[in-house]
């Protein structure tokens, strides 16, 4: 959820001087007589009459508001009570422990900007606030389809070897779920136009982003690209010099988008964290979870193709220093799913970047 408004408030927290510890509110010149008497409590949540006088002191409580003539608490750990007074074991100085008027935030100062994804700190401010409810950007809903008539639903009886199980319309609920959106599930469905021109057209009555994978590069059966085309939809850009995914297409249809991904797992799933999770960010005018980045090369990086790469990557902070390296990565096609295990992050190299030896400097794209 990301607020809709930016929040400032109309008053200071705390309103007035405000005590941070137990102890004995003093005026800060009195503190080398070294005993002071001990002339009234002051409980939190009571307003209380009585003022802290010359040679005197009164008890104060953490969040209780400071005394009338009290610059400086004492903390009881830095004094002995005998009888009505305090022997002051431990100095100060002045203002300690008292809470400033404004410093927890100050009057017209703004606390939560337009934007902000609303998590456990904001939920605590608001509700010192006393504000019930506010204004967000509702999720967007997204729905999944995967394009294959090879494909295989969980739990589906394999019937020939051809055939495989499904993993991309799992994974991108994931990935939604993770990113801020909410997924609607609409499973496979086979490689003939009547039922995937049925599936997209049904899906977009009922989510803001429909997002697909496979059909969308130059097979035979590829069929995902054409029906985006016949259903009218705008396509904003279809083909990317990336590796993987260099099939995406990504069109529009009136206020919805249709995110069109390859079939790979390996590429559906970057191509889906470097397009569709920004896309899930934006509806909400939110900032991105992905973060790039720099990072040390502990392995030698082989470039591979004359493209933009997306390489998975291990990563390991030390001394607040980012290194990857790439043991158990393997190299292959764009179904290897399996490079995205670990702790993980895509390495980015532009189309005409060099292989780069160990110990060089790299960007990466940290997936939050």
């Amino acid at each position: 959820m990301y607020l809709h408004k930016i929040l400032s408030q109309k008053h200071n927290s705390p309103e007035l001087p405000t005590s941070a510890m137990d102890g004995y509110a003093i005026k800060h010149q009195d503190i080398h007589l070294g005993r002071l008497k001990i002339s009234s409590i002051n409980p939190a949540g009571e307003v209380l009459t009585d003022e802290v006088i010359e040679g005197s002191c009164i008890k104060t409580f953490t969040g209780s508001l400071m005394p009338q003539g009290a610059d400086t608490l004492i903390p009881i750990e830095n004094v002995t009570v005998e009888a009505d007074e305090i022997v002051i074991t431990q100095e100060v100085p002045q203002g300690f422990a008292v809470r400033a008027i404004g410093e927890n935030y100050a009057k017209a100062e703004l606390l939560i900007p337009k934007g902000t994804k609303i998590d456990f700190p904001q939920i605590g401010v608001m509700s010192s606030l006393n504000i019930v409810q506010v204004e967000i950007y509702e999720k967007p809903t997204i729905a999944i389809l995967s394009t294959g008539s090879e494909l295989l639903e969980l739990g589906e009886t394999q019937s020939n070897n051809a055939q495989i199980r499904s993993s991309n319309n799992y994974i991108l609920e994931a990935i939604v779920q993770k990113y801020d959106g909410i997924p609607l599930q609409l499973g496979c469905i086979k490689d003939d136009k009547e039922s995937i021109t049925h599936s997209i057209s049904s899906a977009l009555k009922h989510s803001d982003i429909v997002v697909t994978t496979g059909g969308v590069s130059v097979g035979d059966f590829d069929f995902v690209k054409d029906v985006i085309h016949a259903l009218g939809c705008e396509v904003i850009f279809q083909g990317v010099r990336v590796k993987p995914g260099q099939h995406i297409m990504v069109a529009r249809k009136d206020d919805k988008f249709i995110i069109g991904l390859p079939g790979f797992a390996y590429s559906s799933t970057v191509t889906a964290l470097l397009y569709l999770v920004p896309l899930i960010a934006k509806l909400q005018q939110g900032k991105c979870s992905l973060r790039p980045v720099k990072a040390t090369l502990s392995d030698p990086f082989v470039k591979r193709a004359k493209k933009a790469e997306f390489t998975a990557c291990n990563i390991s902070l030390k001394e607040g220093q980012y290194f990857v390296d790439f043991q158990g990565k393997k190299v292959g096609s764009s179904a290897i799913l399996t490079n995205m295990l670990g702790e993980v992050a895509l390495l980015f190299t532009a189309e005409d970047a060099q292989s780069k030896e160990s110990g060089e400097e790299v960007d990466i794209l940290l997936l939050g």
